[in-house]
């Protein structure tokens, strides 16, 4: 697939409403270094305009949001989600206000397991592999990874993963090895793995222990164990239709598209299994070359970010990602900045 000089122009253009787009399409999709003049003026217009500072704007001077405590509630306007969702957006790591909000996270919301924990007080039987996962990237992704508590997170997931270590399960959370989870019934659950290998493919690759590497190749494996583009991981009553819309930002939620760019990062983009998920990614292109926001959390969330129905920036940038890596994407040598 090529992308188009329209299609490439529509993510460059400077958008004071998503200004998080420009900025990701130049450090992912042309791998512009963090000195690249371009890039920082992008990644500091992030912090001006667009949805990082009305999240901030909602920030308490204590760093956390809506109220104090673990801060999994309220969905979707809780510190965790908020944190979250401003390390998906590009939020710069080293303003203050970001890194009161990951102190935060880190002294309210981690149980005595060293795992992060959903319930009202952080307790074991809270942690649950896609809450772990989500906060794990984003704790790598704000500049958080050499703090212990986070590697201590990351070796909680790989042995929750695997079955070792110290790791005890509960009814109510991750309940058994292999992403089991007691929201699940027990079951495998294909949401918290794309999750859980996603905040473990954010560590860097020279820093990945045996166990996590490991943990990797177990998630590769369950994922390849049913047909990606069919998606029909163990569920409670039926395969959940969220698999197939393509969404910003998923939550706790996934969707195909996750589970092809997870794959396709654990160096499997060739691998036959898995092109039946690109090609459906694939398909979902319109004809201007965009993929359309199917799935929103618009009316939850601090801000809203794009509208449903309509063609995705964001989504665009996750698919075309997930393209280029898996070596379906060409790109044109360099970007054409309006």
């Amino acid at each position: 697939m090529t992308l188009d000089n329209k299609s490439l122009e529509w993510l460059l253009e400077e958008d004071t409403t998503l200004p998080s787009a420009r900025y990701l399409a130049l450090r992912d999709l042309f791998d512009r270094p963090a000195t690249d003049p371009e890039l920082a003026a992008a990644a500091e217009s992030i912090m001006r305009t667009g949805p990082v500072p009305a999240i901030l704007g909602a920030q308490s001077p204590e760093g956390n949001w809506a109220k104090p405590g673990t801060g999994y509630s309220p969905k979707y306007r809780g510190t965790l989600w908020s944190v979250l969702i401003l390390a998906e957006l590009g939020a710069a790591p080293d303003e203050p206000r970001i890194r009161k909000a990951c102190e935060y996270v880190l002294d309210h919301a981690i149980a005595s397991n060293d795992a992060f924990s959903c319930n009202a007080k952080p307790v074991p039987s809270g942690a649950i592999l896609c809450l772990n996962g989500n906060l794990l990237f984003a704790m790598i992704r704000l500049g958080l990874w050499d703090d212990l508590r986070v590697r201590a997170v990351a070796e909680w997931l790989a042995g929750a993963i695997l079955g070792e270590g110290l790791v005890h399960y509960y009814e109510s959370g991750t309940s058994g090895a292999g992403f089991a989870c007691g929201i699940n019934l027990k079951q495998p659950c294909g949401w918290g793995a794309n999750k859980a290998l996603r905040g473990l493919l954010a560590i860097p690759q020279q820093d990945r222990t045996s166990e996590i590497t490991r943990a990797l190749d177990a998630g590769a494996g369950f994922l390849l164990s049913r047909n990606p583009a069919e998606a029909d991981y163990p569920y409670i009553k039926r395969v959940s239709s969220t698999w197939f819309k393509l969404g910003f930002p998923l939550s706790y939620w996934s969707d195909v598209l996750e589970t092809a760019a997870n794959l396709v990062d654990l160096g499997l983009g060739v691998d036959p299994r898995v092109q039946p998920a690109l090609d459906w990614v694939e398909s979902k292109r319109d004809l201007e070359g965009r993929w359309k926001l199917e799935n929103s959390l618009n009316g939850k969330m601090w801000t809203d970010i794009e509208r449903r129905g309509k063609p995705s920036k964001m989504v665009s940038l996750r698919v075309l990602r997930a393209l280029k890596r898996a070596g379906r994407l060409a790109m044109p040598p360099r970007p054409i900045v309006p």
